[in-house]
């Protein structure tokens, strides 16, 4: 993991006494609301339906046990004992009180983290495979052009009040992991002809109100022009894109506008007059940031050891939770080991003081101290010997981390919703919990295979719901609380935006609308087919003709 210098240190604690004094002045009534309004984003504190809330900031979805320790603290000294994991690889907390809120980022700063950029118009938090460095199929451990990313984007001057937020995602593998595709950039490793390693450049995805997938505007760059290829998008961006219309304003509404030729074509004037100046990424500058996520000490195993191969073949129970909450390592006798928190009853990605601390502790006991938060709102213990398998698992049985569901339709994606945030629509909580219930048969789930479930409270989309091989998305009809699903949406190498299926659904009926899906699925699915595989075959009029036969 990358370690502060005495920089990063002063420019961290700094910060917290900045905002420290600018909380004083506005609860002294010496800023008005709208001067102590980006003030507070750009700390990363929102004003939500019953309090404020505080996003603090993992860059690239990194944590050490000390910093997940820190913020299970945090979360019973500050908040109501738990927090909850975002899609953009963060944690928020949704119950602090305003003039606490300095202490809490001073307490986050003895362990080297902030809420720094985690709001506002400016380059949010780089976002990357939640297996970066241990996947099997990677090209290059990308984690060090995330903190170059990181780095540079930081109190960046320039970029500091953009027309609408910036979103960046590192892909390393070939497999995308990161769903770059759906970025404002997606930087994905790609190797040219000559072996050498770059990155295809993507722009202008997103989702929200206007969901797009990006168009890539350069095949292959060589990664020391990296930042300087970054300065050229977002200074393109910055001087043409809207700002009279926050609906408007995302880049993607620019590449759309422009075409992605125009655009890329004006990516590389601007970039004509910074290409390998002083920005430019020299082999020291890159071999200094991986200096910080070299390999840890793993011990030369042999895969399948009888201690992990035994009880596979004995417990059911725990066969069932290695095939869908482990993955496998690119070193021999180590797995990584994927900590689900979408146990039906308790709302996705939330996660306990005490689940902190049992993380932590096995992240010490059981790996080398580290932790990825998922795009998908689950916890990782990257390195975990195939010896110990069996023990973690049933640590994480008695800690209630243990739901075999990885990648099934209960690991649903969800943001808070109405429950919370004072934008969305509907509530998205029960409703999730409704579906779960439905589908809380373990045998039946593995049956239907892999499924992504995305659900989002509003049109700002935080859960994803585009992307969902099915999607969720509250609205509001006249005051009250319907749900318009989507399907054929997906993430990954085939990023697709789903479709709405027809007129949206009262909360009762959500569940019964998704067995319907469900039940046309398994009648029309080939031998070995997947959930949206049979969805592209056969279309959406045979879901709409079943899903609508009573319900509307």
């Amino acid at each position: 993991m990358y370690k502060y210098d005495e920089v990063d240190h002063r420019l961290v604690r700094e910060r917290v006494e900045q905002f420290r004094d600018q909380t004083r002045r506005y609860l002294a009534g010496e800023l008005s609301e709208d001067e102590f309004r980006p003030l507070r984003l750009m700390n990363g504190l929102y004003v939500q339906r019953h309090a404020p809330m505080l996003r603090v900031a993992i860059p690239y979805g990194h944590l050490s046990s000390t910093q997940l320790r820190k913020l299970s603290h945090i979360a019973r000294t500050y908040d109501r004992g738990y927090a909850h994991l975002t899609t953009r690889q963060n944690i928020q907390f949704n119950w602090p009180a305003l003039e606490r809120v300095p202490d809490i980022l001073a307490e986050l700063a003895e362990v080297e983290m902030h809420a720094i950029q985690t709001s506002g118009n400016c380059v949010r938090n780089t976002t990357t495979d939640a297996f970066a460095g241990v996947a099997a199929d990677e090209l290059i451990d990308g984690r060090a052009y995330c903190e170059i990313i990181r780095q540079w984007s930081t109190l960046h001057p320039e970029f500091a009040y953009l027309p609408r937020k910036f979103k960046i995602a590192v892909s390393g593998s070939a497999d995308d992991r990161a769903a770059t595709q759906v970025h404002d950039i997606g930087l994905h490793v790609v190797k040219n002809d000559a072996g050498e390693v770059g990155f295809k450049v993507i722009v202008g995805g997103g989702l929200g109100r206007t969901p797009l997938v990006g168009k890539t505007i350069r095949e292959f760059l060589p990664t020391r022009h990296l930042l300087t290829y970054l300065d050229a998008v977002l200074r393109v961006y910055n001087r043409f894109g809207r700002r009279d219309n926050k609906y408007k304003a995302r880049i993607k509404i620019l590449v759309q506008a422009l075409t992605p030729e125009a655009f890329a074509a004006k990516v590389e004037d601007e970039w004509a007059h910074l290409k390998d100046g002083p920005a430019t990424l020299r082999d020291e500058d890159v071999a200094h940031y991986a200096s910080f996520f070299t390999d840890p000490a793993y011990e030369p195993l042999a895969a399948n050891p009888d201690s992990f191969t035994g009880p596979l073949a004995s417990d059911a129970a725990f066969a069932k939770w290695v095939a869908r909450n482990t993955r496998s390592h690119k070193q021999g006798g180590y797995r990584s080991v994927v900590l689900s928190l979408k146990k039906t009853g308790v709302p996705p990605g939330d996660i306990t003081a005490e689940q902190m601390d049992a993380a932590a502790d096995w992240a010490d006991r059981f790996g080398f101290g580290e932790l990825r938060v998922a795009h998908e709102q689950n916890l990782i213990l990257p390195d975990v010997k195939e010896s110990d398998l069996y023990e973690v698992w049933q640590l994480a049985r008695q800690h209630g981390f243990a739901t075999p569901n990885v990648g099934l339709l209960t690991d649903i994606i969800c943001c808070p919703g109405g429950d919370f945030c004072s934008l969305a629509n509907a509530r998205s909580i029960p409703v999730a919990e409704a579906i779960q219930q439905k589908f809380d048969s373990l045998d039946y789930l593995f049956d239907l295979g892999d499924i992504d479930c995305n659900f989002s409270g509003c049109m700002n989309a935080c859960g994803h719901h585009h992307i969902g091989n099915i999607g969720i998305l509250g609205v509001d009809k006249n005051g009250e609380e319907w749900y318009q699903i989507t399907l054929g949406g997906s993430q990954g190498n085939q990023t697709a935006i789903g479709k709405v299926i027809g007129p949206s659904f009262a909360q009762a009926d959500v569940p019964l609308a998704f067995e319907k899906i469900m039940n046309l699925y398994v009648e029309q699915r080939l031998a070995g087919e997947r959930f949206i595989e049979t969805v592209r075959r056969i279309g959406l009029e045979p879901f709409k003709e079943r899903v609508y036969a009573k319900s509307h």
